[in-house]
Order: C-alpha cells, then structure tokens, then sequence
C-alpha cells in the first residue's frame, strides 16, 4: 500500500506556490491581451498557453513527488539526453525565423535548449557537491564544468540562439561561484576571455552584430535594426503611472510593438499597467527570488543547496536579461520572461525547476 510520509505535506511551500500562481496569473492575461483579435475573444495562442500552464502545473507536481537526491546519482543522464536532443534539433529540427531550434511533436514544437539548461544545472550540481569537501575549486576543478557547458552553448549558438546562450553561461558562472571558485581564477577566466572577444565578434550572424550596434545608438536604424528596441520604450514609457488598462494599450493593440506575446511582453504588461504595476510586478519576482534563496540556504545537503541556486539563477538570470532588454539597457537577445512569454518549452523548463525547489524544501526535514 502506497503510503506517503505526512512531512513532505507539512513542510509544502506554500509561499513558493502562491508566489508562482500569481506570475502564472498574470502572464497568461498579459498573453491573452498581447493576442487576441478584434472581436476580443480568446485567441488560439491564449487557448494554447492556457493548455501549456495547466501541462506546467502537472510537470511542476510531478518534479517534486520523487526525492531529488536521485539526481545526485544520476545527474549525468538527463545531461546526455539534452545532448542527444540539440544534435537533433540540430540535424533534423524545425527552421523559423531563420533559426532551427525546435522538434516536432504532434501539435507541439519542442524547443530542446530549454530543457538543455535544466539539465546542465543539475549535471553541475552533481559534480560539484562532490568537489566541495576539498576546499576551494582548484582551476582543474573549474575545467571540468566548462567542459560540459560548451557543447551545450556550441549547440544553442549553432541554431542560432545567443540569448539562450548568454542566459546559461551567466547561469554558470553563478554555480561556479556558490560551489566555491576562488575571485583569482574569474580574474584569469575573464583575461582569457577578454581577448578573445573580438574572434567572437567576427564569428556572430549579421543580424547579431546589428543588435549590438543598435543597442549602443538605436536611432541609427528607427525603421529596421533599432525598430524593437524603440517601439518597446515607447510603449513601456507610455503607461505613465497607472497604465492605459487592460487590453488598452496603443503600442500593443495597433501592433505597433513586435514580439509582443514573447520577447517583449514585458513592454505589453508596463503599457497596461503603468510604473505601479510594473513595480509590483517586478516585487513579485523579488518575492520569488528571496524564497528560492530560502530554500537554497535551508536545504539539508550541499546537492541540493547547488542545484536550488543554480535553479533559481537559472529563473533570475532570464527574468533580469529580459526587463532589460525591453527598456534597452541591454541588446536585444531574445531571452523569454519566466512565466510571461508565450511557449511551451520556456513554460514548461521553469515550472519543472520550480517543482525541484519544492521537492528541496519539502525533504529538508525527511534526512
């Protein structure tokens, strides 16, 4: 008889829960604004978020019903078939956009690379939980888990997708600092580095290279590279205070602001609901963030205080390059906002690393 240990249910979070429930929330009205039609009905992809949040809801439960220290022993499986998953995508993928990023599964399109980064999140914790008894990580250490980023970020550049990339390489680097690697060895990654910038430079798309151009003088091109950027703060400009309300906004409603359900939701959300709500909002993640710091500072072993940082670094590290992105203090590199951006992949990724929070805090007590 299957019998479940009365613990785990008290020791749910349910702050963690509401915090999400409440993005959750929001991001699905911000959605159906951003898409819907002139008859004002529900638009198909409103519908098809809907579907992907309920599916979200179901994977996040699921993340936390197993005990994650399973993880830990096996934490290099999950990493091989992300692997697997971009060198198809890769090869036999799904073009749009001039990018190759998804798989087709039935209706769905499965994006890999979102996936690609929980998985390397966990790979990282697994290997440095098992450093972290020998002191500081020696620069042998820090060899061993950028070997296992860069196939990951070669893969996602290959698509192209530098915004996912930038995304999990911070993301790295954050795991890398809580797992103990010593500010003499950032000194010497990033002199390694640094020089090495312009060989990048030269290797990025064109339309990658405008990007960064036009995110240093966006009025250089107002019809074509600086159009988003520009669009974007108008819009987030024109909410003022209180917003225009929902479903009311000019820059959205007169499709005057691109990727409005996905890159530039954001943009949609402050126009409707001005600098108090976008205020709140940005509160709410905040919220969300100190909890996942709770629960990374409460967890009973250094597993799973590593794989909670590096999940909420994850979270964060998108929610931070997307806000910016959208008011232009960063270049435009297409990163989705965590719970907002239309897609199921993205939606799907983060709920299942909030699942895994949860599981963390819940078996804090169960050792």
């Amino acid at each position: 008889m299957l019998r479940i240990d009365r613990r785990l249910i008290a020791h749910f979070d349910w702050p963690l829960l509401l915090c999400v429930l409440v993005l959750l929330g929001a991001g699905l009205t911000t959605v159906l604004s951003a898409t819907h039609g002139p008859s004002h009905s529900a638009s198909p992809l409103a519908v098809r978020q809907l579907i992907f949040a309920l599916g979200g809801l179901a994977a996040m439960v699921a993340a936390l019903c197993f005990d994650y220290r399973w993880l830990e022993r096996y934490g290099y499986v999950p990493y091989a078939a992300a692997l697997l998953l971009l060198v198809l995508t890769a090869a036999i993928g799904t073009s749009g956009g001039g990018a190759r990023r998804w798989i087709p599964i039935g209706p769905f399109m499965l994006q890999p690379s979102e996936f690609a980064k929980l998985a390397l999140i966990v790979a990282l914790a697994r290997y440095l939980h098992r450093q972290t008894g020998e002191g500081p990580l020696s620069l042998r250490a820090v060899g061993v888990p950028l070997l296992l980023f860069a196939p990951v970020a070669l893969l996602i550049l290959k698509q192209p997708d530098l915004g996912t990339a930038v995304a999990i390489g911070l993301t790295v680097g954050v795991i890398l600092l809580i797992g103990g690697m010593q500010l003499r060895l950032v000194v010497l990654v990033a002199a390694i580095v640094g020089p090495a910038l312009p060989f990048v430079w030269t290797h990025l798309k064109p339309y990658q290279q405008r990007r960064v151009l036009t995110f240093i003088d966006p009025q250089a091109d107002p019809l074509g590279a600086g159009y988003h950027i520009i669009q974007s703060k108008i819009a987030i400009g024109s909410g003022l205070l209180h917003g225009k309300g929902f479903m009311q906004g000019t820059q959205n409603q007169l499709n005057f602001l691109p990727e409005q359900h996905t890159d530039f939701i954001f943009a949609v959300f402050a126009e409707e609901w001005g600098f108090l709500g976008s205020a709140a909002l940005l509160g709410a993640y905040v919220v969300l963030l100190l909890r996942c710091i709770v629960v990374a500072s409460r967890a009973r072993d250094a597993f799973g205080t590593l794989l909670a940082f590096g999940l909420s670094a994850g979270i964060f590290c998108q929610v931070f390059i997307n806000m910016a992105m959208a008011m232009g203090v960063l270049p435009v590199v297409g990163v989705t906002l965590p719970f907002f951006s239309y897609g199921g992949s993205s939606l799907l990724a983060t709920m299942i690393a909030i699942g895994l929070l949860m599981n963390i805090s819940m078996r804090r007590f169960t050792f």
